[in-house]
């Protein structure tokens, strides 16, 4: 499974980013799809999960009300729209899928994963 980021970039606070993760071949109907970050000395941290099963979709607290992950089916990507980005949202983001589709937005449940993307948010 082949994941393909892109979108990360320089923003100054308060602007928007989309970051895109283009899965080619993934069927979308039954998938979990994860959005994580990391910045250095740390782990990743589980910023967005959706299990498409039941259509659940998890942010962290961090993130909640701000990012928005959003499926395009016809084009195997899933988006994360970041908006007003604060200085701490400044990581390398990551797009994960499982195998199996659950309900757990935590490093470990995540079989694949992409390169990463890095966002960079100055104040």
């Amino acid at each position: 499974v082949q994941l393909v980021e892109s979108g990360g970039g320089l923003v100054q606070a308060g602007e928007s980013l989309r970051l895109s993760c283009r899965v080619p071949g993934l069927s979308f109907d039954d998938a979990g799809i994860g959005w994580f970050r990391q910045v250095p000395g740390k782990g990743r941290e589980g910023i967005s999960c959706i299990n498409t099963s039941y259509d659940t979709t998890y942010y962290s607290d961090s993130v909640n009300g701000r990012f928005t992950l959003h499926i395009e089916n016809a084009r195997n990507t899933v988006y994360l729209q970041m908006n007003s980005l604060k200085p701490d949202d400044a990581a390398v983001y990551y797009c994960a899928v499982a195998e199996f589709p659950h309900d757990y937005c935590i490093e470990d449940a995540f079989d694949y994963w992409g390169k990463g993307t890095l966002v960079t948010v100055s104040s």
